[in-house]
């Protein structure tokens, strides 16, 4: 198989939540993508520090990773880490050792860098006649929100991942009222801070939706028992949809949300804080739909290293 990939090229993010890989060939014509969710970021919201426990599930899956890229006869890789990394005070005891299993430098993204990258994956197969746009990736730890301004990308992050307002705010099961009116409050706060600095935002067409939450959501809406890409890829929820469906996951205990079709069931217990953020952003912001796109910060990743010349 490696002879039939040569020069194939591959990117992995280990977010806060999953750990990704995506092989492209030499033209960047995807080859195979796979994701863990391996939940690197665990607890890092209340510690500061990465859990043992979680890198060693982020680093055996790496391991598989490596052996993948080998078999397909990868010659370049990209490697980022993003919030629960950054994030952290012991981020060595993850780096490290990860850097060894790959063979390769990883790079810990500030969050602007990771929103462009996913802006450049997200947008590459759109018809711009359609923006401008406003990405918006809803990760494990961190959101991004990511426009195309007149001085270039605007990019901002912020500090309300999936899992990161399920471990600070929803911690019943299901959560109370009294948790996602916090909940709420907190992400609305937010968002509407950063959008008083960032005019921009408002001049969006079309509101972008990517990453594991939105992936997640746009399966349940569509009524999939299981993946299918060219379904869910530029497909498009309704804000009072994904309202209706963090109504009803909310309401659900995680052990009844694992049950649904096409649930991933690690993905059950925090993604009911992703449909809240993503809830959230659109009405703050004012957005009545979003288009769903699968291709994302992975797909950025491969693009910069086309544009890179090796030496």
């Amino acid at each position: 198989m490696a002879d039939s990939a040569g020069g194939a090229l591959a990117a992995v993010d280990c977010g806060t939540n999953s750990t990704r890989l995506l092989v492209a060939d030499a033209f960047g014509r995807n080859l195979m993508r796979r994701m863990r969710i391996t939940r690197l970021g665990a607890g890092v919201d209340a510690t500061g520090r990465l859990d043992e426990a979680a890198v060693r599930r982020t680093l055996a899956v790496l391991e598989e990773y490596r052996a993948v890229m080998d078999d397909l006869g990868v010659d370049r890789i990209r490697v980022s880490a993003t919030s629960a990394v950054r994030d952290s005070s012991n981020a060595e005891a993850f780096l490290e050792p990860a850097r060894g299993i790959l063979g390769a430098d990883l790079r810990v993204l500030k969050g602007t860098e990771e929103g462009a990258l996913s802006y450049k994956g997200a947008t590459a197969d759109l018809d711009q006649a359609l923006g401008p746009f406003l990405v918006v990736d809803v990760g494990g730890g961190s959101t991004e929100l990511v426009t195309d301004s007149e001085g270039g990308l605007s990019a901002v992050s912020l500090d309300i991942g999936c899992v990161r307002v399920t471990e600070r705010f929803l911690l019943s099961d299901p959560p109370s009222a009294a948790e996602l009116r916090d909940a709420r409050r907190y992400v609305t706060d937010l968002v509407a801070a950063a959008r008083a600095g960032h005019p921009e935002w408002d001049r969006a067409r079309l509101m972008v939706g990517l990453a594991g939450t939105v992936s997640a959501l746009a399966r349940l809406a569509l009524g999939l028992i299981s993946y299918d890409r060219d379904r869910i890829h530029h497909s498009r929820l309704t804000l009072e949809r994904t309202q209706a469906l963090l109504d009803e996951l909310a309401a659900l205990p995680v052990a009844a949300r694992r049950e649904l079709p096409a649930m991933e069931v690690e993905r059950a217990d925090v993604l009911v804080g992703g449909a809240l953020v993503l809830a959230m952003v659109m009405d703050t912001l004012g957005h009545e739909e979003f288009l769903v796109s699968e291709s994302d910060i992975l797909d950025g990743m491969i693009y910069s290293l086309l544009e890179e010349v090796p030496g």
